[in-house]
């Protein structure tokens, strides 16, 4: 939020480079936080997974950073739910199951 309003304030000269830096900042953060938690937990590997597995700078520096082996799919099969919870609705709608703009989280709701 703060870059957003820095660049729609006309206060960022370049903003290539500071979305880039971002980037790198966030990339940076989650890296460190994830091998952290993956060391402290022992585990044997981690996953890259979800539509986020799709930046190949995160792909790149997770697997440069960490001493635990990182395994990726490949990119076009790093997709998030976006298209299996559209297809959802299409389904619910179509089968006259419509709920308002107000519905509010439901774990439990059945998707069929």
């Amino acid at each position: 939020t703060a870059l957003l309003r820095l660049v729609e304030g006309g206060k960022v000269a370049n903003k290539a480079d500071a979305a880039a830096s971002f980037q790198e900042a966030v990339i940076d953060v989650l890296v460190t936080k994830t091998v952290a938690v993956a060391k402290e937990c022992r585990v044997k590997q981690i996953l890259l997974v979800g539509g986020v597995a799709s930046n190949e700078l995160l792909r790149n520096w997770l697997a440069k950073n960490s001493p635990i082996p990182v395994l990726v799919p490949e990119p076009v099969l790093c997709t998030d739910n976006a298209a299996m919870i559209a297809a959802c609705g299409y389904y619910r709608f179509q089968a006259g199951k419509v709920d308002g703009l107000d519905l509010d989280v439901v774990p439990s709701l059945k998707l069929t």
